[in-house]
């Protein structure tokens, strides 16, 4: 049995202290290099409710925060990614915002948008991060560097994932890992509170 002192450095070595709390460092090891992030659309960068109006005509509500997130990782130059089983204007229109080139809707099969995605940007599986919630998400997080799971995920998600979420899908899950991702790669200053870059906060 470990020493309190040698226990202390022992955790301080396994994790890494962030604001999103204590952060396995096998964990950042693998955010260290994504070079690519692939978002879920329902559940993930939405909180999963489709509303209906009188005349049937779907809408979702995005959370600002995320698609921040989102244009702080494209600023610096890791590309982002959708594959979602939907297929609405209101995604398009969403992802154009946020500058977001890669679209994948409709897709029933995300291995195959997500093999596709790959041979456009030359980038392997070990350097691509999935943030999903539910079991179409699963064969293509069972491939990448890195699977997420959003922290209301599918419990079957949840207990796949390399990576659970603090914030639930449509409420800052997406930011989390966008943020664990520049924190990996030491991007984040927190004594100024701000990224490394153009001063983006």
């Amino acid at each position: 049995m470990l020493k309190r002192g040698k226990q202390n450095m022992f955790l301080k070595n396994k994790y890494k202290q962030t604001y999103y709390g204590k952060i396995n460092k096998k964990i950042l090891d693998k955010a260290k290099i994504i070079k690519l992030l692939i978002c879920d659309i329902d559940g993930v960068m939405t909180n999963g409710l489709i509303y209906l109006d009188e005349k049937g005509k779907e809408t979702n509500a995005f959370y600002a925060r995320d698609g921040y997130g989102i244009k702080i990782l494209l600023s610096f130059s890791i590309k982002v990614a959708v594959i979602t089983g939907r297929n609405t204007k209101l995604i398009e229109d969403r992802c154009k915002i946020l500058g977001i080139k890669y679209i994948y809707q409709g897709q029933s099969n995300k291995i195959k948008a997500l093999k596709d995605l790959i041979k456009k940007t030359n980038i392997s599986y070990n350097k691509i991060a999935y943030i999903g919630d539910d079991i179409i998400d699963w064969p293509v997080m069972n491939l990448v560097g890195l699977s997420v799971a959003v922290s209301n995920a599918h419990p079957f998600i949840l207990k796949k994932a390399q990576y659970i979420t603090n914030n639930k899908g449509g409420k800052g899950a997406v930011r989390e890992i966008c943020d664990l991702i520049l924190i990996a790669k030491n991007k984040i200053n927190y004594n100024k509170f701000n990224y490394k870059k153009n001063n983006l906060i």
